[in-house]
Order: structure tokens, then sequence, then C-alpha cells
């Protein structure tokens, strides 16, 4: 019998202010009919860099269009930004399929849906009413458990599954809702009975984070794997046999009312050219080279003939 992952407190938390209901991508991006192109569309991004710099791939493609774009960036985390999207306060935003199907998710994601194609199939069934999905990128970004080489070492650790028998002594680092998500705290003790000493709120995946892991302020940090942090400093990634992270492939998520086939074109060839690699070159680029978020966002279009 497969086991059901509960969600928990996180999913409470959300379902307070979103009403789920199955809802498909089944709009047509080809069609002639390019709806009303009269009224703003506002994307949103999340509080880390990378949703803040595909949030800007999203918004310039989109004017290149001729498509009106308003800009509400840093709202903060998920569950703050998918209630601006159901009170329309934001349009569109970039999600991450995994992530959002296990916060969606009522009574959890089943255990044997991990591919981008099964999560994506399954993420069309939970969505919030009046929201889509258009076509998901090949590019993915997963949540990671990141330790450095001393800690690996000291500790034998190559898998979340090593953590075990030695998290009572450590302490891990995260943004602050993951005390209360699945794909968190709570995951970790439900999948693999992990459990550790001490968990430090920071921010999620960014650089107080991975500061505190060099430092030695915490032994374990959650970092995203796109992240150029992970191969500067020769972090360990530690494996997932598991799939407590499932496919957490590039997705846009938007309000169906501000969909047409102008709108699911733009973004849909956007999808079409994003992969691992060249989104962690043009995010290194923002984090390490410190260049302007719309200057590497126009970079990443022009590069890929999109505008």
């Amino acid at each position: 019998m497969s086991r059901i992952r509960s969600a928990g407190a996180a999913l409470t938390g959300i379902t307070l202010a979103l009403a789920l209901a199955a809802c498909g991508a089944d709009s047509d991006p080809l069609s002639d009919d390019s709806g009303s192109s009269s009224s703003a569309v506002t994307v949103g991004s999340a509080n880390f860099a990378e949703s803040e710099l595909l949030a800007e791939i999203y918004a310039q493609a989109l004017e290149s269009k001729k498509v009106e774009v308003k800009r509400s960036f840093n709202i903060g985390a998920r569950e703050l930004y998918l209630k601006a999207l159901q009170d329309g306060s934001i349009d569109l935003l970039p999600e991450y399929n995994g992530a959002l199907l296990s916060a969606l998710s009522t009574g959890g994601a089943p255990e044997g849906v991990s591919s981008p194609t099964d999560v994506y199939a399954a993420l069309q069934k939970v969505l919030p009413k009046g929201t889509l999905v258009l076509e998901q990128a090949a590019a993915e970004d997963k949540d990671t458990l990141s330790v450095t080489q001393a800690t690996a070492t000291k500790h034998k650790l190559a898998s979340i599954e090593d953590l075990k028998a030695v998290a009572g002594q450590l302490v891990v680092g995260a943004g602050p809702e993951w005390a209360e998500r699945y794909q968190g705290l709570k995951g970790l003790k439900e999948v693999y009975g992990v459990e550790f000493k001490q968990f430090k709120p920071l921010d999620a995946g960014g650089p107080l984070t991975v500061n505190a892991l060099l430092d030695g302020d915490i032994d374990v940090g959650n970092v995203f794997s796109t992240d150029s942090a992970i191969a500067t400093n020769k972090l360990v990634v530690l494996t997932d046999p598991k799939n407590l992270y499932l496919a957490e492939n590039i997705v846009p998520l938007i309000r169906t009312e501000a969909n047409n086939a102008t709108v699911s074109g733009a973004l849909n060839a956007v999808s079409a050219k994003l992969t691992t690699e060249n989104l962690t070159t043009y995010l290194a680029r923002v984090q390490v080279d410190k260049q302007d978020t719309a200057t590497v966002a126009k970079a990443f279009l022009t590069d890929n003939g999109l505008i």
C-alpha cells in the first residue's frame, strides 16, 4: 500500500485562503483569439533571486509582445504570494511544480508521484480555482539539504538517510516557513525520521543560509540546486533516495482571466528555452557578478532569440 504524505499545518495555512479546485491548463495558445489586452498583467515573484529573475524574464517577454505589464516582486514566501494571486493583487508568477503540488495537495502527494510528467499531471487537479499553469520548462531547481565537505566527512554524510543517526547533534537552517512546510521539518521527520537539534530560521536558500553554513553557525542548510554557491564552495548536496523533494520544474502560474494566446505564447516560448544549465548561468550573473536583474533577464531573452 502506498504511503500518503500528510501536508499538515503548512497546507492548512494555505487552504484558509485558497479554495482548491480541479483546473486544467487547456487554453489553446495557438488560437487566433488573443483576448483582451487592455488590462495590465501584474507579474509577481517570491523573495529570492531566482524567482525575481524569472519574473523579470516573464515581464520583458510579455512587454516585447506589446502586453502592458506591472511588477510586484519580492512578495515573500508561497503562503503569501498565493493569497496575492487569489485576491487579484498579482496575475502571474514563476512556480516550481513539485513544491506547489506538495503545498496544495489535500492529504499530501502520493509517494509514486515524482517525475516531471507525473507531477505536472497531478498539479492540474489541485490548482486554486481560477488559475492554471502553462507549459513547464526543462529547467529544474530543487530544494536540497547541503553541508560543507568537513561536515560530510565528519559525520559520513552522503544521503538524507545518513542524517537520521546524527541529526540530534546538528543545527539546520532555512527560510522561516520551512518549520511548517512538509518539504521541511515535517517531511524530514515523517519520511526519513530526521529530527534536528535546532532549527535556525534564516532565508529561503539565500545568502544568509549559505553564509551561516560556511561560518559554522548551522550544520545543514536548505540550498537551492541552481545556486552557484554549491559549486563555488564545494558544498555536498545530500541525495534524496525517498523523493521527499519532487521534480521542481519551473512553470508559469497564472490567473485564468489574465491569460490569452499572446500571453501564453510568450510565456511558453520562454519555458521552451529554459534549461537547468542556462538558468544556473544567468542566475550566477545576478548572485555572483552582481549584475542588475533586468539586464540579465534581457540578456537571456536576447541570447535565446525571444526578443
